[in-house]
């Protein structure tokens, strides 16, 4: 099977192109490389992975490929508030020509990877993918505008697509600058900062690594699921203070956190029923969150 993994220079599509290289897929990595992650761009070189530099915002051919795993988007809430446009025109607008294209060339299945971000504060927890969405920043938006764009194409065009609503993804080559709040934590406890929390740390998330999240995408391929949206998640919530006190612990120090005031756009509490996802893909995350944030600080220093 020829899959077409947009993104596939950042974080999320690269580790996702990277397992399906390894467990035999016929992979093509397609990025701009305007925010690439040094480490996925080093592993794929390694690995052979082809990578075309392209962007999902002009024409893109999917032709040949048997599917497409959508992961390419801007990620971040905060500047999401400031650049709502570009937001909706990366994240949305893109997502219908690269759902057009492929289902112009007959591919079989568009894997699309969401967000967490577009049920908005939750009403009931954990979340079902039944949940309503109603999302609070420009960011849960955008990635709502593309689910809706592939349930419309899937009546209209008759396009294959599954969405994975991924929560908090962490893990390796993941950047301080455009990432989540344990990739922030590490690199200050690397330099021995303390970690700087935003609002007074009782909200909650949901951690899931990002090797978690690329066997879900192997497993959707191998298993064919259509036109469903399932949770990608670890099923179980974490305070921020106590992620950030498991990150100072891990790291040896004696830091207490600052704070700082809350972000707009930022949900309070969040985590996932995941009952569904191991339903139909017998998902269950193997990569616990204090192992993972081992793994991070160790990487860290030695590159520091």
């Amino acid at each position: 099977m020829k899959v077409l993994v947009t993104g596939g220079a950042g974080f999320v599509g690269g580790h996702v192109a990277l397992l399906l290289a390894e467990k035999g897929y016929s992979v093509v990595a397609l990025d701009n490389l305007e925010r690439p992650s040094r480490y996925t761009l080093s592993r794929l070189r390694e690995a052979g992975v082809q990578l075309v530099v392209s962007d999902v915002r002009g024409q893109v051919s999917c032709a040949g490929f048997d599917a497409v795993v959508h992961a390419a988007a801007y990620i971040d809430v905060a500047e999401s508030v400031e650049k709502p446009l570009e937001y909706f025109e990366n994240n949305a607008i893109a997502t219908a020509k690269l759902a057009k294209a492929c289902s112009d060339s007959g591919a079989e299945l568009f894997i699309y990877l969401s967000s967490a971000a577009v049920y908005g504060e939750p009403t009931y927890l954990p979340v079902r993918e039944d949940h309503p969405t109603r999302p609070i920043s420009p960011y849960g938006l955008s990635k709502l505008m593309g689910e809706q764009v592939l349930e419309v194409f899937s009546k209209v065009y008759g396009l294959s697509y599954l969405t994975l609503r991924l929560f908090n993804v962490y893990g390796p080559g993941q950047s301080a600058a455009y990432a989540g709040v344990i990739a922030k934590f590490v690199e200050r406890a690397a330099r021995g900062l303390p970690p700087v929390i935003f609002g007074d740390g009782s909200q909650t998330r949901d951690f899931v690594h990002v090797r978690d999240v690329a066997r879900a995408v192997l497993v959707a391929l191998e298993r064919g699921l259509r036109n469903e949206v399932l949770n990608v998640a670890s099923g179980k919530p974490t305070s921020i203070l106590e992620l950030a006190k498991l990150v100072t612990r891990l790291a040896g120090l004696e830091l207490e956190p600052v704070y700082d005031r809350p972000r707009p756009g930022d949900v309070k509490h969040s985590y996932a029923d995941i009952a569904k996802a191991r339903a139909r893909l017998g998902f269950q995350p193997l990569v616990s969150l204090e192992e993972g944030v081992r793994e991070l600080l160790d990487l860290e220093l030695r590159s520091g």
